[in-house]
This record gives structure tokens, sequence and C-alpha cells, in this order.
């Protein structure tokens, strides 16, 4: 059985459905990750589950206990539930230890040494206990809200973007340690973000949501190289669209044939590559003037180096699409590493690896 179970979840504001019959399951000890863009209604399925919130429908269940049932709901207080906000929420008046311990009880006589061991689990020195938040850097408050969330032993964690504020390389750090924490511990966690990145390598599952509803629900690598759709295929990262006729196990399209994983009788469709799975190589002119059958040959028409990576843009010359138009006109973003990287104005050869997914 599921640790957290999500049925029929809805929530209206007047004529606005905010969350319309929202479906998910949490299994005990895993990271979750509710990813979508803004306003799509993923906040408020945080404070539904934090219960912030009433629903208007639906059920929420922990570990079997119904904790809502439409707008019967237990309340936040007594879920244990720990919530880590975006800006971190914490109280300016009170010192890191009183923060970190805010939800012990003060007549606990172990409450000074489970702030102090706390403070130590998040990677804060016992001397920062004494200052108030303004005195400590925005990486070291949110380590101090993550301990003040775990201080009460939470069965689920919940974390509103609390990344987002933090500049690139301490995010990614940050991530990092939460990440490593919450495993040690134990503790499901739900994430939710619009940093389709940030999902993809904090969860074990990862739900895209839009307009209120998942669009789809599976493990990050399922959802990036097999998505549903066009629209979560380029909301989870950079993805090269192309009309083509499926056959049994293969597609033929722009490109050329491409392997597909899917068998069935022939049919107009869209296929989907990443651009990873896309490889370039110098090629002479001569070669370029008399390609061999089935070679996709480009000029490189843009590089922009950018340290270890550039980005190269490529024009496909020798193929056209199912009505006949130029691929030219719609040239390929690649990545490269700036070693590897081809001048502007350079004749490539065009590698494609692995399978292409057919989208629905």
């Amino acid at each position: 059985m599921s640790f957290l179970q999500i049925r029929g979840l809805s929530k209206r504001y007047g004529p606005v459905s905010a969350v319309a019959d929202v479906e998910l399951a949490v299994a005990a000890g895993t990271r979750t990750a509710i990813v979508g863009p803004s306003g799509c209604g993923k906040t408020t399925l945080l404070r539904l589950i934090a219960g912030f919130e009433a629903p208007d429908s639906g059920q929420i269940l922990f570990d079997g206990s119904e904790v809502a049932n439409g707008s019967a709901c237990v309340p936040a207080h007594r879920r244990g539930i720990g919530l880590v906000a975006q800006d971190g929420a914490l109280f300016p008046h009170l010192t890191i230890e009183d923060n970190i311990g805010f939800g012990i009880d003060r007549g606990d006589a172990s409450r000074p040494r489970r702030i102090v061991e706390l403070a130590q689990t998040v990677g804060l020195d016992k001397a920062m206990l004494k200052r108030r938040p303004h005195q400590i850097s925005g990486g070291q408050q949110q380590r101090v809200a993550l301990a003040r969330a775990m201080a009460r032993q939470p069965r689920l964690m919940l974390l509103d973007e609390p990344f987002s504020a933090l500049d690139t390389g301490l995010r990614a750090s940050m991530r990092k340690v939460v990440t490593e924490l919450l495993g040690q511990s134990g503790i499901a966690t739900i994430l939710v973000t619009h940093d389709q990145a940030e999902a993809l390598s904090f969860a074990d599952q990862v739900a895209v949501m839009q307009d209120g509803r998942f669009a789809q629900v599976g493990s990050p690598r399922d959802l990036y190289l097999r998505p549903s759709n066009r629209v979560i295929a380029e909301f989870l990262g950079d993805a090269i669209i192309l009309p083509a006729h499926i056959g049994d196990g293969f597609a033929e399209s722009p490109f050329g044939r491409l392997t597909v994983e899917a068998r069935g009788q022939g049919r107009m469709g869209q296929v989907m590559l990443r651009p990873e799975q896309l490889a370039i190589s110098p090629v002479e002119a001569a070669e370029a003037a008399s390609p061999s059958s089935g070679v996709l040959l480009g000029q490189v028409i843009e590089t922009e180096f950018a340290g270890a990576i550039s980005t190269v843009v490529v024009r496909v010359l020798n193929r056209t699409d199912a009505g006949g138009t130029f691929i030219g006109g719609m040239p390929l973003v690649l990545r490269q590493s700036c070693v590897e990287a081809p001048e502007t104005g350079a004749l490539v050869r065009i590698s494609i690896a692995g399978s292409a997914h057919i989208l629905a």
C-alpha cells in the first residue's frame, strides 16, 4: 500500500478550477516532484495535502488513514507533515536555535541536545545557533528551515520551491544536501517546482501538472524519454519533433528512417528526438556534394562558446518534410564540448543514436 494516496481531489475558487480530479500515490521513503508552469495548481495541491485548505471533493489518506474527505479534514497540525517554503519563512525575531526548536516542547529535557543534533544534521555549526536569520546566508537559512521541519519528525516533507531564491551553484549543492538528508531519514517527500531539471534530478517519481490536472506521472527517465504528448516533451526539455509515417518498428521522417520502439500499422504521426541523441562530425565538401544514401548532412550557421559546452546551430541540408518544405528553415540547436565544436560555416554529418519516440 502507498504511504500517501490522493483520490479524485478537486478544489475550486469561484469559477476557477485550481485542482481537478487529481490522483497520486507516493510510496514510503520516496521523493516525488510536481512540476508545471505557474498557475497550474501545484501550490494549491500542496496546501491541500498539508491541510491548509480543504478540498471540495476527493480523499487524502496517510498510511491508510483518511485525513481529508471533501470538506471534512484533519487539521494541519495533526497531520505530521513538515513544510519548507520558498523563502524559508524563518521567524526573524528568534535565534537560529529557537527557530529550529520551535516545534519541540520547551518542557522536553532533550530539547537542547536535539536542536544541536538537528543543526549538525543539516550541516550548521553549533556556533551559529545564537545568531538571527539576517546574520546568516540564504543557503544557511534554508538549512535552518529544513532542520525546523525535521524537528517534528514528520511522516511527510513538503518542499515548496525551496531552492528558487538561491544562486545556481548554491541551489545545486543544497538540492543534493536535502536529497541525501531526507533519503537517510526515510521521510517521504513531495517537491513542488517549476524547474524541470530540478524535478528530474531530485525525484523518484515526477508528476507533470497542467490546468489543475496531472498530464503524466512516472519515473524521471520515462517522462523525459517517453512523454505522452508534444506539450510534455517540450516542457521537460529541448525536443526535436518531426512528422513521420510510422510503420512496424520504424518511422519514415524528414531525417530518413528512424527506429521506434512501438509497433503497429502504418499511419501518420509525430516522433520525438532529444538533441543529445544527435552527434555531428566534420565532412569534406566533396562528400557533401554527393552524399551517400541515408546520410544526413548539415551546415553550422552559428557557434556560441559558453565554457565547457558550446551551443552549435546546424541547418539541415539534404532532407525535406512530408509536405516538401525545406527543413533548413528550422535549424537544430545542439550542444557540444568546446574542444569539438566546429566553426561557423563548417559542413557536418549528423548521426542519430537510439530510437525515436512516438507522440500521441
